[in-house]
């Protein structure tokens, strides 16, 4: 298969070309090549590579500066994906597309699921819902995950900028009334791959087309996440100095978009689906940091 996967570079796109490269050939364009906010590149690049299947984890991320960048947020996050499911329309091939928690305002007290009402609090997530909607109204084939409070190893993410600050602090203020699940880019792909197949027809899904949610299982806050990876990481980087991890407030730390109190997900469908269970974001964090080398 070919497989044309936006934001390679990317936290989840990068796992994603672990998994599948080894079995299909994977077109993974850097950002000079497809420039997900240049509409007419998208689709020269599509009808260049001719894929037999689109997987579109490439996103604008920066959360706060969305609020000041509306115009790129929406040109990557809503339009980008609109026309990449345009065009596998055209090829008749399915997408895979990744959504965001950030869809829902966090008044919830038990974990969203799919059919629940979205109300995004800012741009970023109003783009990434219009992106999603998109993708689910136009491609016929096509599979849209949404996923929460996402790290890896590399690139620029919360886990990575705490084991950063934990060299340079003796003390972290970190929010501590924000619930989510924090998830691991690596179980993120691992699952996508799982709910695709080859078949005769050429790549088609595993399971029913649709939207599902793909998060870990279990709920903390960034105050907790905190804790945890402070702790796994410790005995094996020695040149940590945070002696005290303090719990804030939202109000305490105030920024520029408005995030979700509560954004955990429900992955029932998913792991109905798939006839699995979605591992703790303990564990998930565990395999995450059992793959980091701490060198110098």
């Amino acid at each position: 298969m070919t497989i044309l996967i936006t934001g390679g570079c990317g936290q989840l796109g990068f796992e994603l070309i672990k998994r599948l490269g080894e079995k299909h050939d994977i077109v993974a364009p850097a950002r000079d090549k497809l420039d997900l906010a240049n509409a007419d590149a998208i689709v020269q690049c599509v009808r260049a590579v001719k894929p037999t299947l689109i997987i579109n984890p490439g996103a604008y991320t920066a959360v706060d500066k969305a609020e000041t960048e509306m115009d790129a947020a929406h040109a990557i996050n809503a339009r980008a994906p609109q026309i990449l499911a345009e065009e596998a329309n055209r090829l008749g091939i399915p997408i895979v597309h990744y959504s965001t928690d950030y869809v829902f305002d966090g008044s919830a007290t038990e974990p969203y699921r799919e059919s629940d009402p979205t109300a995004p609090l800012g741009v970023y997530g109003q783009t990434k819902l219009a992106g999603e909607q998109a993708v689910c109204a136009i491609a016929a084939r096509h599979l849209v995950l949404r996923v929460s409070w996402l790290y890896a190893s590399r690139r620029q993410n919360f886990m990575l900028t705490m084991l950063r600050l934990a060299r340079e602090r003796s003390e972290l203020r970190v929010v501590g009334d924000q619930l989510g699940a924090p998830t691991w880019a690596g179980d993120v792909a691992a699952l996508s791959v799982r709910a695709l197949h080859a078949s005769s027809a050429g790549f088609g899904f595993g399971i029913a087309d649709g939207l599902y949610h793909a998060a870990a299982d279990g709920v903390t806050s960034w105050h907790g996440f905190t804790e945890r990876i402070i702790a796994a990481t410790r005995a094996r980087d020695t040149r940590q100095i945070v002696k005290k991890i303090t719990a804030i407030t939202t109000a305490d730390y105030p920024t520029p978009a408005r995030r979700p109190a509560y954004s955990k997900l429900s992955s029932a469908k998913l792991e109905a689906a798939l006839g699995t269970t979605m591992s703790p974001w303990e564990a998930q964090l565990e395999a995450c940091l059992a793959e980091m080398l701490f060198a110098d």
